[in-house]
């Protein structure tokens, strides 16, 4: 007779999947109207930073995402909470609508600095909280680093990030033996080439250091990422550093590399705590209704 455990678990776990998918059907609708941004209330420039949370929260999807699709979970589960959120589109090649985050890294870095001076001058914040998913979770360490974002970050929330880039499970590493394959990659698509661990883009990044002075910096990760791997790859070392796995607050949420940033209610939960750590409360499976 199988350990009582290890039934539960596959029930618990299609319970909080069931529960995680039933996020409000207006947020479905509006997106399906092209209103998503406006109607469930961030990109909302007359929005004021309140004293409860006083930083804006910039959202930064992740590689073929774009700033309405990748945020249909996170950015109401924040404005109800009254937080003052805005996203960005980056990393865009001509001809390619929809599907963002595929230009150069450290271009798109550049973007995004843009965007947070923009937000900034609109909100009178003088620091921003970052919260990135994917290669949005990695990609703002190069402007904090390199575009003096260091003075204008508080803290950087990053959800499955390639910090160290991937292996995508050990395909990566057969691109050497297809004469060819790398270049063709660098000049299709520049932001995939710049992920593969080991590139010349992150060894600049990490070189040094993962972190830089004066940031608070969260890694939310799940040990079923099919797309960062090894996941623990995901985790930065250094001063202000919080290093999360989703299956040490619930060992029952089977997230993998998108459902966790698109629609887990337990990681966004612990995102609101690491925006909030003076009112942070335990992140437990039962935060999916929260």
């Amino acid at each position: 007779m199988l350990p009582w455990k290890r039934v539960l678990r596959p029930v618990v776990a299609l319970l909080l999947t069931a529960v995680a998918a039933t996020l409000p059907a207006a947020t479905a609708q509006a997106a399906a109207t092209g209103q998503a941004a406006t109607s469930s209330g961030w990109n909302d420039y007359s929005c004021k930073p309140s004293t409860a949370h006083p930083r804006p929260v910039v959202l930064v999807h992740g590689t073929f995402g774009n700033s309405v699709d990748n945020w249909l979970g996170l950015a109401p589960y924040l404005t109800t909470r009254g937080y003052c959120v805005f996203s960005l589109d980056y990393g865009q090649l001509p001809g390619v609508p929809f599907f963002h985050g595929l230009g150069p890294i450290d271009k798109s870095a550049g973007q995004l600095d843009v965007f947070v001076d923009k937000v900034r001058a609109a909100t009178g914040a003088a620091k921003v909280d970052l919260v990135g998913h994917s290669q949005g979770g990695m990609m703002p360490r190069h402007y904090l680093k390199f575009l003096g974002g260091a003075a204008e970050v508080n803290a950087l929330v990053g959800i499955a990030p390639d910090n160290h880039g991937t292996t995508l499970s050990g395909l990566t590493q057969l691109l050497p033996y297809f004469p060819g394959a790398e270049d063709l990659l660098s000049t299709a698509t520049p932001a995939l080439a710049d992920q593969i661990a080991g590139s010349a883009f992150l060894t600049r990044l990490n070189a040094g250091g993962d972190t830089v002075p004066g940031v608070r910096y969260t890694v939310i990760a799940t040990r079923y990422d099919q797309v960062v791997t090894p996941y623990r790859s995901q985790f930065l070392d250094g001063p202000d550093v919080r290093n999360v796995l989703l299956q040490d607050l619930c060992p029952v949420d089977l997230s993998e590399h998108l459902a966790i940033g698109l629609f887990d209610r337990i990681a966004f939960h612990e995102v609101a705590n690491a925006l909030d750590p003076a009112r942070a409360r335990p992140t437990t499976c039962a935060s999916v209704f929260s």
